[in-house]
């Protein structure tokens, strides 16, 4: 009698078990995943924060203004500005390629958002407008049209 009950149990345990420990795993693959975009978010958006310390620090090129720097550049200001430009876009395309999906969720889309908020705000600045086609020389295809898209939307 205890035998069959054991063997009864076993059954049971088998029936359930093994579907609940699948939707554990499955759970769990999905935490994981979502604290590893948070965590790649996070780290894009540091090293956003770090790049605009750097603008702080070349106030002089008036980056954070909506239009270009007045005559006469310097070779020394027009060489800075190239650079923090390069360094834009590669921060830009970095952030495309681990965050933009056409299929993106509610939490993912939002997160994209700020970014291409910070794109379109570059993408109004004169001066970065009209060197995207340099700096994107080389760059993902798929972003290169998407920043090309936005500049066209942000100039109108």
């Amino acid at each position: 009698m205890l035998m069959s009950w054991l063997e009864a149990l076993s059954y049971v345990v088998t029936i359930l078990g093994f579907p609940a420990a699948i939707m554990i795993i499955i759970r769990e693959e999905r935490l994981r995943r979502r604290n590893e975009e948070h965590e790649l978010h996070r780290n894009l958006s540091e090293e956003y924060d770090n790049f605009l310390r750097m603008v702080m620090d070349n106030a002089d090129l008036l980056l954070l203004s909506k239009s270009r720097l007045p005559d006469p550049f310097t070779d020394e200001q027009r060489e800075r500005t190239e650079v923090i430009f390069r360094m834009l876009i590669s921060l830009f395309e970095k952030a495309y390629i681990i965050l933009y999906s056409d299929s993106m969720g509610p939490q993912a889309q939002r997160r994209w958002m700020s970014w291409e908020d910070d794109m379109i705000e570059w993408c109004g600045r004169d001066d970065f407008r009209a060197r995207l086609p340099g700096l994107l020389e080389g760059e993902d295809d798929a972003f290169s049209q998407y920043i090309l898209n936005l500049s066209k939307r942000s100039y109108a």
